[in-house]
């Protein structure tokens, strides 16, 4: 399995974080299993990998122009993109195995004063931070590389030519800016099809590279993609997202009902249909249509490695849930509790999502002209 060494790691903060004057301090920010039996394998081998990037940082620090290198760890929040807690530990020890343990051997900061105190971040975590280190960003003004379920699996993808990955998701950016919806057509088993309408009238895309050379940034690292939150229905006239959107769940197809940008039914024959639509009855707000991503990895041989951190950035994926770090309007308040907020991707590449595949995806823009941007699962812009 490749590793990064002293150097790949220096270059690695720098190509992220290209330097800016007042940058003096980069923070590691890891979770710790509030519960020994929710912890894993591969979250052992993060939080040690977190670890020794902080004291390889520290130790190349000078050759970064920064003062301080520091380890933070926290008690993880439950699922991905929920808000932080109030307070982490600055840790100088080894990380304990579970959060009950961070009091006694870390100095308690709250994040507030870690995000004042810190102009750079990296988030190698079991729950993803994007959202709340995205929303704190533009209000503290830090730069964030967030990295939820990073794997040494993943370092191939950090070493490509992403000069060439951000040409191809600034197009795709451009052209979702111009568009005012996109039809999406689904194949399930080679056979049915199911189309779903997107609305993106009021909206601005996102391009993400894995760069960040402005203040008040945050996003994935490894990344490549292009994204955009379908409107939401927040002006005077109700969105017009909708149809039925078919997801891959275990084996099982599940068909979402979608109107106005929401799932309020799930139809399928097994347990996970059952599932979502008690999801989508105890907690409306999981239904919201929060993204349309455009991953473009796969086209520089990437394979997939089971963690959405890398596999969205692989190909086309839709967003159940959170959308206000990307530009929408729900947000942590909108979901019945605290614990229930989410951001989850549906990743359509054959090894996430074998039985349903991409026919086509169309973009309108005004005066209703057309232009198809994948074919087959296959990007026609490039």
């Amino acid at each position: 399995m490749e590793k990064l060494n002293a150097n790949d790691l220096v270059n690695l903060i720098r190509s992220v974080f290209p330097h800016l004057s007042g940058d003096r301090e980069l923070g590691t920010i890891v979770d710790v299993p509030r519960e020994l039996k929710n912890d894993n394998t591969d979250w052992q081998k993060r939080r040690k990998i977190a670890q020794d990037w902080a004291e390889i940082l520290k130790s190349r620090k000078k050759y970064l122009n920064l003062k301080s290198i520091k380890l933070i760890a926290y008690q993880d929040v439950g699922s991905n993109n929920a808000d932080l807690p109030e307070h982490a530990f600055e840790i100088q020890d080894p990380l304990p195995e579970s959060a009950s343990r961070l009091d006694s051997i870390g100095k308690k900061i709250s994040f507030k004063n870690i995000f004042r105190s810190a102009q750079l971040i990296i988030a190698p975590t079991e729950y993803s931070t994007t959202a709340p280190l995205k929303v704190a960003a533009k209000q503290y003004g830090f730069r964030a590389a967030t990295m939820p379920g990073f794997s040494e699996a993943m370092i191939p993808a950090l070493k490509i030519d992403y000069n060439e990955v951000n040409r191809r998701v600034v197009l795709i950016k451009t052209k979702l800016d111009d568009a005012v919806a996109a039809e999406v057509n689904f194949l399930i088993d080679s056979q049915k099809s199911h189309t779903m309408f997107f609305d993106l009238r009021h909206r601005k895309a996102h391009a993400s590279s894995g760069r960040f050379p402005e203040r008040g940034t945050a996003g994935n690292v490894p990344s490549g993609e292009a994204y955009i939150v379908p409107y939401e229905g927040e002006k005077e006239e109700p969105s017009l997202t909708k149809g039925i959107l078919p997801v891959q769940i275990d084996n099982e197809i599940v068909l979402f009902t979608v109107k106005q940008n929401r799932a309020y039914e799930a139809r399928g024959s097994g347990k996970a249909a059952r599932q979502e639509n008690k999801h989508l009855t105890e907690d409306p707000a999981y239904g919201n249509m929060a993204e349309l991503g455009f991953g473009v990895l796969a086209d520089f041989g990437i394979q997939p490695i089971n963690e959405i951190l890398l596999d969205e950035k692989l190909g086309f994926h839709i967003a159940f849930g959170r959308s206000e770090h990307f530009g929408g309007i729900i947000g942590p308040k909108d979901f019945a509790s605290p614990t229930s907020v989410i951001h989850l991707d549906r990743i359509y590449i054959p090894a996430t999502q074998p039985r349903v595949s991409i026919r086509s995806i169309d973009l309108t823009f005004a005066q209703n002209r057309t232009e198809t941007i994948m074919k087959e699962g296959k990007y026609t812009i490039f």
